[in-house]
């Protein structure tokens, strides 16, 4: 495992936002480290983590669909080899439900209820990647709530 700086300043903008409550500046730190790595040619790990924070941040439903969209898009570009060699502790296959999950709920709240669907069952199916932990924990709880919000098809 090597030193990754990038994903250090993500990581930073992560803090800002969930430990602080600095949005707005978590937002401006992700813009700057966007621009940094070359937006969406850049490293695919750093475009994936760098994308699912900052649609966390976004106050619009769309232009957080389409950074998750991108997260999304570099996901599908990665190896397990590079995720190790940055430390991630998951294995790609691990990515993808919370990736979905976001998707879902983005699709959900903009009113495609069969998008969200689609999303949500992708995200199900890729559930057993994910560890007895506290992230899986998280991610699980997440997807049993939009299941109940989507109610039956």
């Amino acid at each position: 495992m090597t030193f990754d700086a990038t994903l250090t300043r993500i990581n930073e903008g992560v803090q800002l936002h969930h430990q602080h409550g600095r949005r707005e500046a978590a937002r401006d730190l992700f813009a700057q480290v966007w621009h940094e790595i070359g937006e969406e040619r850049g490293d695919p790990l750093h475009v994936c983590v760098l994308a699912h924070a900052m649609a966390d941040v976004q106050d619009d439903t769309r232009q957080e669909l389409l950074w998750d969209q991108r997260a999304l898009t570099a996901a599908d570009q990665l190896t397990d080899a590079r995720v190790a060699a940055a430390g991630v502790p998951l294995s790609v296959a691990g990515l993808y439900p919370s990736l979905h999950l976001n998707l879902a709920d983005c699709h959900h709240r903009l009113g495609d209820l069969d998008r969200a669907r689609e999303h949500l069952r992708l995200a199900e199916a890729g559930i057993g990647a994910l560890g007895d932990d506290d992230y899986g924990k998280l991610i699980r709880d997440g997807l049993d709530r939009l299941t109940r919000q989507l109610g039956p098809e």
